[in-house]
């Protein structure tokens, strides 16, 4: 039998013009306190997190449940501290010294074959590195994880990896921050790219909810669920 794959929620910020970040080499910060700990506690109820390869690069993040508190409830309930860190690189140039490595729990990072061959002897000791064959497919990805017992899979970007599961049809729930400024930037990264998505322009998605969180806004969709 197949392994049940995840349910999969994409977490996203970006601005009214549709960007992710600006195009200076420092992050842009989007979001606000409360909604940074409305995105740890989603970090918390997920049995993992994933993150592109080309943000993992860009941002340098950690990927933490940083509530002491909501730690100490999963280990409670016979979870890991941490959910598992996750990550998706085909050529497998991510650096070892990257603190994503070296913060929080397990890790797994999904490549290429020929990106396990330089990323194994890199990674040695600090994850758990599989090759997908020739191409690092997200439904090889999803099949491996549930696997692994991942039952909720949190993917927190960048845009490349978003527009995959979007125009892929995997993403069972999107949390999208839309905050109150524009970015204005062509170089600027945006929260997803071109591509061919599932039902094309004409389909709308259904809304799930949509409130305030300080001064910016969360949409909650179904991507699978067409508007009634």
């Amino acid at each position: 039998m197949a392994p049940t794959r995840p349910y999969v929620l994409l977490s996203a910020a970006m601005s009214l013009d549709g960007h992710l970040d600006d195009a200076s080499p420092e992050r842009l910060l989007l979001s606000n306190p409360a909604d940074f700990d409305r995105v740890d506690a989603e970090r918390a109820d997920s049995d993992a997190v994933l993150i592109g390869g080309n943000t993992l690069r860009a941002d340098n993040p950690r990927l933490l449940v940083n509530d002491p508190a909501r730690r100490a409830a999963r280990v409670a309930a016979g979870r890991p501290a941490y959910p598992l860190k996750v990550t998706l690189s085909a050529s497998g140039a991510l650096d070892p010294g990257l603190r994503f490595w070296h913060t929080g729990g397990a890790k797994v990072a999904y490549t290429t074959d020929d990106g396990a061959r330089r990323l194994r002897p890199a990674l040695d000791g600090l994850a758990d590195v599989v090759a997908l064959g020739a191409e690092a497919g997200l439904g090889a990805v999803l099949d491996d994880l549930g696997a692994r017992g991942v039952r909720r899979l949190m993917v927190e970007g960048g845009g490349s990896v978003h527009t995959q599961f979007l125009a892929q049809g995997l993403a069972d729930e999107l949390q999208l921050v839309l905050a109150p400024l524009l970015v204005g930037q062509a170089a600027a990264p945006r929260f997803v790219n071109p591509a061919a998505f599932p039902g094309g322009p004409a389909r709308r998605m259904r809304l799930l909810e949509a409130r305030t969180v300080g001064d910016v806004v969360l949409l909650r969709y179904a991507p699978k669920e067409p508007a009634a």
